[in-house]
């Protein structure tokens, strides 16, 4: 869990990246590679701290994040794959959730080569599902964060660093899930209506009547 008095300002700004994300990822491909690239050197950074004071945590997920968003935005193409790596990895943990456990590392593996592959052979439509997805549980982890839920007293009162599944929350994570799929759908559909051929050729005339 991040330090208390911080909280407010991040949950805000992953609502904020959360919907640039799930509403506008295609089209805004390398900002959400660097906030993703930033959130997820965060969690290593300040994971790596575990339970140390705030500042330090402070300074390990900035530090951190730094290095994830250059890296991710530096290799435009690779993210392109570890987008689809990362979606094929969530998917097998979220279809193995009723079986209790973890997947094992070879099935975790072998989803995320079948995603990476994926990717790069259907970039646009990976991408608009990646980030439609991906944005649409960032959003609701801010929300779940902002909102002080039952999760979020557990992690902060276990001395957690980090909250990532706002499922944690108890029975109502159902209902989370389904408000997961629905924003992602919704998402989904935004932008493949706003990245078509003739959507850019509107916009182009538009502009070029101004």
């Amino acid at each position: 869990m991040l330090p208390l008095s911080i909280q407010v300002p991040v949950s805000v700004v992953l609502l904020a990246g959360g919907a640039i994300a799930c509403f506008a990822g295609f089209r805004l491909f390398r900002l959400v590679l660097g906030v993703y690239g930033f959130i997820l050197g965060a969690l290593v950074g300040s994971s790596m701290v575990g339970t140390a004071e705030a500042w330090t945590i402070v300074i390990a997920a900035l530090a951190g994040g730094a290095v994830g968003a250059l890296v991710l935005v530096a290799g435009c193409f690779v993210g392109v794959a570890l987008v689809g790596a990362g979606l094929g990895a969530f998917l097998v943990n979220l279809a193995w959730k009723p079986f209790a456990g973890d997947p094992h590392w070879l099935v975790l593996l072998l989803a995320a080569a079948v995603g990476g592959i994926t990717a790069m052979a259907f970039q646009r439509y990976v991408i608009i599902a990646g980030t439609a997805f991906a944005g649409a549980w960032t959003l609701l982890v801010g929300a779940a964060a902002l909102m002080q839920g039952k999760g979020a007293r557990a992690a902060s009162a276990s001395g957690d660093v980090w909250i990532v599944y706002p499922s944690t929350a108890g029975p109502p994570g159902l209902w989370v899930y389904i408000g997961w799929i629905v924003i992602a759908i919704v998402g989904v559909y935004v932008q493949l209506h706003t990245t078509t051929p003739t959507a850019r050729k509107k916009k182009d005339k538009n502009k070029d009547k101004a």
